[in-house]
């Protein structure tokens, strides 16, 4: 009976919620109807138009001319680059000076929070935990809310597998399904379950699509795959951002089977509406219809015509929209139902927001200092900074440090704040990050002494240096010779307990057009190395990086070596928490690491091939290198931790899997070290036949747990018929009968092994 109630009363809940859900439908579709017989065509084309009056935030080269006078004339639909009630309030005073008082959007790149910067995307991934990205993203959508933002041009959810990208910073990784996994979590943290608070914004799922697949790892380059690769390992992302829920989708710049993405029919009409059911607006990326001209599609009349006619609803800074839809709609080359449809599209999104309602709701001059920045934010983005470092080496249990001690802190990186908070953070203040040298003395206090020395510039090459230091100095060359500084290090750290070594990339070294064909470690850096391990000292080593680069030389020298994206506000905290224990280290890799550049691409659910090598050991004619193992340096996955977690044999509840009855796999875990910690448990599946060639493996779950010295759990994950489901060649998503492997483990190389079968129900 208990049973039989709880269903009724959920049946009853359910029923009321898509009633107020289909009523606010219809409240909606009446009001833009309403409103949109009021407007000429003019003030139609003027909603698909996004601007930036610059501001000192630019995204890109181009910033838009005579803003104040189209946005009174209702030529704008939104503005993104400003931020701050005071200007925010200005400009949506001009839109109420509009003929129909239209409310503006406003955007903004909030890529890895707000004013409390967290880790870069690609750094935070390497915490594995859903919770903690969500929340990131929630307190971001509070900050920025707060300072007037209603609109994000985030989660970027780009498959990356190719690390010369530079914006692999901003990615999840290179699989699928974490990938999927983060982009709903960001979603979730954005919107939140209702987008006319005002303190959720609207998200956009960014670059659709295959952005992370450009060739040679060059930006905004071209990008060419096979439709079961595109829908197997790259499309899936960006679908689990729609089924969240995301109100906005960014086209990429890039084309796809020979056509832009900005332009692409199939793409933004086909596949996303069509086929995937989403009914938000469209924005291109940073004049990404004008760059259609310089892919060789046509002039600027030609090309807006074409984005507009393949689903594009909003053109960003070009004016593109702006200044030729008029024309082409009298030249019969678009239809008034095709801009109706992409007006309609913009103002539905405003109404979601409660801008129509009032257009004032997101600014309020007392919400920044109680919202931003605040005590509690920063304490949060030191835990996710601190869940972020993934332990990769640690000799003789060199790590944690133990107070009191002398340190020797060295590295261009240790004592530098314009590099903490990483790349895409244009709300952020360097300034009001933390160092690792300030992290360390604050958590010592009188505990230790520690004496800081640069060591070496981040790069001695002072044309690859004017490269990144676009948008201010980022590598600082001193003005000391390599040897100067090199013997001060040297003669400070021979009397050290411990060396601590800051090294990496410069923020911007990764990121938008940051693409480098080299992932050496700096040879400035590596000098640094050589001379710190002549002194015999323990060397305890962080590289900060945006992205995976070559860490051999790094790891034969290193006694201990951790490996981080920039960790943003709370940097040096953070550090200083992994560095003594106050909190042990248990990210994870999402990245493949290359031994070098030519392995690349390189990625652990590669397929086998007709010639594959039986083992470590060169063969000729197998598929392999004459000068490099085919294995990666760091495979997928991987990352250690202060203590040892020792893995059980795979049970299942039964052998057979079938469509109504899943299987449950359970592992018992123990922790047999010295420290408390948390380990991320992977669960991989392998089908042995199909109707096309499969994966060795494939990530299809994972759990973070936390476990305490001597502790012993068993862990369950539930397998169905979903966890089976593969593109054919007809690109149908299917699940075929026959055998599988189970693997469950602590990173992609280092699985415990069992087999089951899947057979459908007659």
């Amino acid at each position: 009976m208990k049973i039989q109630k709880f269903l009724i009363i959920s049946i009853c809940l359910f029923t009321t919620f898509q009633s107020f859900a289909q009523n606010d439908t219809k409240k909606m579709d009446k009001f833009i109807k309403k409103l949109m017989k009021q407007m000429t065509i003019e003030e139609k084309i003027g909603q698909l138009n996004l601007v930036t009056p610059g501001d000192g935030i630019l995204t890109g080269s181009v910033v838009s001319k005579g803003v104040e006078e189209n946005i009174e004339k209702g030529n704008v639909g939104g503005l993104f680059g400003i931020h701050g009630p005071e200007k925010i309030r200005k400009a949506q005073n001009l839109a109420m000076k509009s003929r129909l008082k239209i409310p503006l959007l406003f955007g903004s790149d909030v890529i890895h929070g707000y004013e409390t910067t967290f880790p870069i995307p690609f750094g935070t991934s390497f915490s594995w935990d859903l919770n903690l990205i969500e929340k990131s993203a929630r307190i971001a959508a509070q900050e920025a809310s707060a300072n007037g933002i209603n609109w994000t041009f985030s989660p970027m959810v780009d498959i990356a597998r190719d690390p010369r990208w530079g914006r692999v910073a901003e990615t999840a990784g290179e699989d699928a399904y974490l990938g999927s996994q983060i982009a709903k979590a960001m979603v979730r943290g954005y919107q939140g379950d209702d987008l006319s608070k005002n303190n959720t914004i609207l998200s956009c799922v960014k670059h659709f699509a295959l952005y992370g697949a450009a060739e040679a790892g060059r930006d905004y380059n071209t990008t060419d795959m096979s439709k079961i690769k595109m829908y197997q390992d790259y499309l899936p992302p960006y679908k689990a951002a729609i089924d969240a829920g995301a109100g906005s989708v960014m086209s990429s710049f890039n084309d796809i089977d020979g056509v832009p993405a900005t332009g692409n029919k199939w793409l933004l009409n086909n596949l996303l509406r069509d086929q995937w059911g989403f009914n938000g607006f469209v924005v291109s990326d940073y004049t990404a219809v004008n760059e259609m001209i310089s892919h060789g599609l046509g002039d600027l009349q030609t090309v807006s015509a074409l984005a507009l006619n393949a689903g594009l609803d909003m053109d960003m800074v070009g004016e593109g929209f702006l200044t030729t839809l008029k024309k082409s709609l009298s030249e019969g080359k678009v239809s008034e139902k095709q801009i109706d449809a992409a007006c309609r599209r913009i103002l539905e999104a405003k109404y979601k927001l409660g801008l129509f309602d009032d257009p004032f709701r997101y600014i309020d001059e007392k919400r920044p200092a109680n919202e931003i920045l605040t005590e509690e934010n920063r304490r949060f983005a030191r835990n996710i900074a601190a869940q972020s470092c993934v332990l990769l080496k640690n000799k003789n249990n060199l790590l944690p440090l133990t107070a009191p001690l002398k340190i020797s802190l060295t590295g261009p990186l240790a004592n530098d704040k314009s590099n903490m908070l990483g790349t895409w953070a244009v709300t952020g203040d360097p300034q009001k990050s933390v160092t690792i040298y300030d992290g360390i003395r604050n958590l010592l206090g009188s505990n230790s002494r520690m004496i800081y020395t640069k060591g070496c510039n981040i790069s001695d090459d002072s044309l690859f240096a004017k490269h990144v230091n676009v948008f201010g100095t980022r590598i600082e060359i001193d003005k000391r010779s390599n040897e100067e500084m090199l013997k001060e290090t040297d003669d400070v750290s021979r009397s050290a307990d411990a060396i601590v070594a800051i090294l990496g990339e410069a923020s911007e070294m990764s990121g938008e057009s940051a693409s480098r064909s080299n992932l050496d470690f700096p040879a400035s850096q590596i000098r640094l190395l050589k001379s710190l391990k002549k002194t015999g000292m323990p060397l305890v080593v962080v590289v900060i990086a945006g992205r995976p680069i070559i860490l051999d030389e790094v790891m034969e020298i290193a006694d201990a070596l951790i490996f981080t994206g920039h960790l943003g506000t709370e940097a040096g905290g953070a550090i200083a928490d992994v560095l003594f224990g106050n909190y042990n280290p248990s990210g994870k890799l999402t990245m493949t690491f290359p031994r070098n550049v030519g392995q690349i691409p390189i990625y652990y659910n590669r397929k086998n091939t007709g010639r594959p090598q039986s083992g470590v050991e060169f063969e000729k004619f197998k598929s392999n290198y004459l000068d490099v193992a085919n294995s990666p340096f760091l495979p997928f996955g991987y990352g250690l931790s202060y203590t040892n977690f020792e893995y059980g044999d795979i049970q299942l509840d039964k052998p057979i899997l079938n469509d109504n009855e899943p299987i449950t796999a359970s592992i018992t875990i123990q922790n047999t070290g010295r420290f408390n910690g948390n380990e991320v448990v992977q669960m991989y599946i392998r089908d042995y036949v199909g109707s096309v060639s499969r994966p060795l493996k494939e990530l299809k779950g994972f759990q973070k747990v936390f476990l305490k010295q001597g502790e012993k759990k068993t862990i369950t994950f539930k397998i169905s018929k979903e966890d089976l489901k593969f593109y054919n060649s007809n690109l149908d998503y299917v699940a075929e009968e026959g055998d599988f492997k189970l693997m469950i483990g602590t990173n992609s190389d280092s699985l415990k092994e069992i087999n089951f079968s899947y057979k459908p129900k007659q």
